[in-house]
């Protein structure tokens, strides 16, 4: 291993003697580089045998990249104590000491299918509806718990209400439930190693086995796995943690970035090392993605300079509608991909895939689409499609199949409606309002719980059906297009050029061009971020912004669209906060787009109707949903309410008094 491979900084890291080392290490800052090299150079330079290091992560697909990097550099053939997930060593240490905290050793996982069907069979015996109260729910606010190292005891008496004592109730069956099966969930793998090694035997031998900890991604930690890591450090403590707190976009999954600092508070003698080099990125996209972030005021964030050229400015398009943007950017795509280079097209929900995939397939672009299923494979597009294709036509046997599916009830209340609608001899009238009538008779919402991540994101696919739904005239129309869109999937080519993905789906990735779209208020930032949460929802909103931009290594646009289709008509949209951020000298305007920047600041006083009450930007609502029409009386040159922004300084504001009481461990 040359030290010549790397930079002051990181030889620094990687040269650390013992003791604890907190590594910072910002976007395309070489982070991988330092903890193969920080592996290797403690076997070859310092003579740790490699049985005595563990490497955490939180991908198998990570840890095989960091382990086939440490052979290519010649430090013979090498086996590591440990190199993979936190739950794969957790699943390690109960088969070998489980017997020691009441895991019988041949336990069985239960993945979160398993999970989910348990739940389903304890909420029946507990003569809970699953329909009404949804197991992904329970699994979830259990599964938080958990997380949290909060037992199923400490719950049970801190439950004051119905709904928590009945929680309570439900976590005592379920785990129960897991006894009987001799299984262990995900988060019991996390919290039966936290209590193993509390055991100072155990500790002990394990401390011994495994002397030297690396891990990975801490900001994406949660409280068990930072418990575990500290217990796994040991007294000796050499342990390295490498993270970046404004790439942490996981709190939906209990991961807390604040975890970073708590580190630095457990370790006095900790030594910091940042990483500040950027390999990826021009300076340009570092620049324009370090002026969003960091108006993020609950964590430091790390300003990089880039080791490449300036390169270009971030180029920023506004659209007159979502079709227009869908057009520029697939146009701007296949130039791209006709040079055989890669290119990704970035948005913050998968409902949003659907204008892009529409153009593509219109002009026939082979593309990928990575982490969700074509829109019209989405099984609620599907059903309310079924739906409509009995309309069309009674005697169709594979939609009547998959309605009965859905429920006999469900089904017995369309039949009904569809012959009270021959009777009266009406003519199918326009597609997205019989869909509308259609998920009213039929109860469609019910099976939907909107606290549910899951679930909110398939309300969003179906307002975006509705939206689709409302471009048609006639329900013939809609579903021949609806058909000719699937018709026309072809095969997904290895060598497709152009990716569609989330966000969140593209941490970790990097594309020499990207295009990072949907840049409207109650798009990105996220409706819910903002109505919902608080000041730390919109700051992870923020960081997620953060992680699309340096996603692009030579070119990055930023798109919105002046006005967008969304269930309940076609709305003027707002350009995101985070485009106000971005100071004019690293943007780069195309098609003339007027100074929204100055539209959003102008905005800013008025995000309170007379009432007092919040004004939502974007009109995120469950389908069915009345609207207030009171919310504004301005209208928008298409005759619909104008959407007004909310600032940041307004909404902590309001949520002043709900971090009063932020988790003190």
């Amino acid at each position: 291993m040359e030290e010549n491979e790397l930079n002051k900084e990181q030889l620094e890291a990687v040269t650390h003697k013992k003791g604890p080392i907190l590594v910072m290490a910002g976007a395309g800052s070489g982070k991988t580089r330092v903890l193969t090299h920080r592996a290797a150079w403690l076997i070859r330079e310092r003579g740790i045998r490699p049985d005595k290091i563990a490497l955490l992560t939180f991908t198998n697909k990570a840890a095989g990249e960091m382990k086939e990097r440490i052979k290519k550099m010649g430090a013979g053939k090498i086996e590591l104590g440990f190199s993979g997930t936190f739950h794969t060593l957790c699943a390690k240490l109960l088969r070998n000491y489980g017997l020691n905290v009441m895991v019988n050793q041949n336990f069985i996982i239960f993945d979160s299918d398993d999970s989910e069907s348990a739940m389903k069979e304890v909420l029946k015996s507990l003569s809970i509806d699953p329909k009404q109260n949804k197991p992904g729910m329970f699994l979830a606010l259990i599964g938080k718990m958990k997380n949290d190292l909060v037992s199923e005891k400490m719950a049970e008496q801190k439950a004051k209400d119905y709904f928590f004592r009945q929680l309570s109730k439900v976590w005592r069956a379920y785990q129960e439930k897991l006894s009987r099966n001799n299984a262990v969930d995900f988060d019991d793998l996390l919290v039966k190693a936290v209590e193993l090694l509390k055991i100072d035997r155990i500790r002990n031998e394990v401390n011994q086995n495994l002397e030297w900890i690396l891990v990975d991604e801490y900001q994406d930690t949660n409280k068990a796995q930072f418990e575990l890591t500290k217990l796994l450090a040991g007294e000796k403590k050499n342990i390295m943690a490498v993270g970046d707190a404004s790439q942490a976009i996981y709190s939906f999954r209990g991961a807390d970035y604040r975890n970073l600092r708590l580190f630095e508070e457990s370790y006095p003698e900790l030594t910091t090392v940042g990483l500040p080099k950027n390999y990826r990125s021009t300076q340009y996209i570092l620049d324009a993605a370090y002026s969003v972030v960091s108006n993020n005021v609950s964590h430091p964030t790390l300003k990089l300079s880039a080791e490449r050229e300036i390169g270009n400015k971030v180029s920023l398009f506004e659209a007159l509608d979502e079709r227009e943007e869908a057009k520029y950017v697939v146009n701007s795509a296949k130039k791209i991909a006709d040079r055989d280079e890669e290119v990704a097209i970035l948005y913050r929900t998968n409902a949003q895939s659907r204008t892009f995939e529409d153009e593509l397939l219109r002009r026939d672009i082979p593309y990928k689409l990575i982490g969700g299923l074509r829109f019209y494979n989405r099984a609620e597009v599907k059903d309310l499609i079924a739906y409509l294709r009995l309309l069309n036509n009674p005697k169709e046997e594979i939609s009547r199949t998959r309605i009965e599916k859905i429920g006999k009830r469900k089904a017995w209340a369309f039949d009904e409606w569809l012959q009270k609608m021959s009777d009266k001899g009406e003519n199918l009238g326009h597609p997205s309002v019989l869909l509308e009538d259609i998920m009213n008779v039929t109860n469609y919402l019910d099976k939907f719980d909107e606290r549910d991540e899951d679930d909110a994101a398939r309300i969003e696919n179906i307002n975006e059906l509705l939206a689709v739904a409302s471009e048609f005239e006639t329900v013939s129309q809609f579903l021949e297009s609806a058909a000719l869109s699937e018709a026309e999937i072809k095969q997904i080519k290895s060598n497709a050029k152009i990716t569609l993905m989330t966000v969140h789906a593209a941490k970790g990735l990097e594309f020499l061009q990207v295009f990072v779209v949907g840049l409207e208020e109650g798009l990105f930032p996220h409706s819910r971020s903002i109505f919902e949460g608080g000041r730390e929802e919109v700051e992870e909103e923020r960081r997620l912004m953060y992680v699309a931009m340096t996603r692009a290594k030579e070119n990055l646009t930023l798109s919105f669209a002046r006005s967008r289709l969304t269930y309940g008509g076609r709305h003027t949209s707002i350009p995101s906060r985070f485009l106000a951020e971005i100071p004019e000298e690293y943007i780069q305007r195309t098609q003339g787009i007027k100074n929204s920047r100055q539209q959003l600041r102008s905005l800013g006083g008025q995000a309170r109707n007379q009432n007092g009450g919040w004004i939502h930007p974007f009109g995120y609502q469950r389908p069915g949903q009345a609207r207030n029409d009171k919310l504004n009386d301005g209208v928008d040159e298409f005759g619909e309410k104008k959407r007004i922004i909310v600032q940041d300084w307004e909404i902590e504001e309001a949520a002043k008094d709900d971090f009063a009481d932020i988790d003190n461990w």
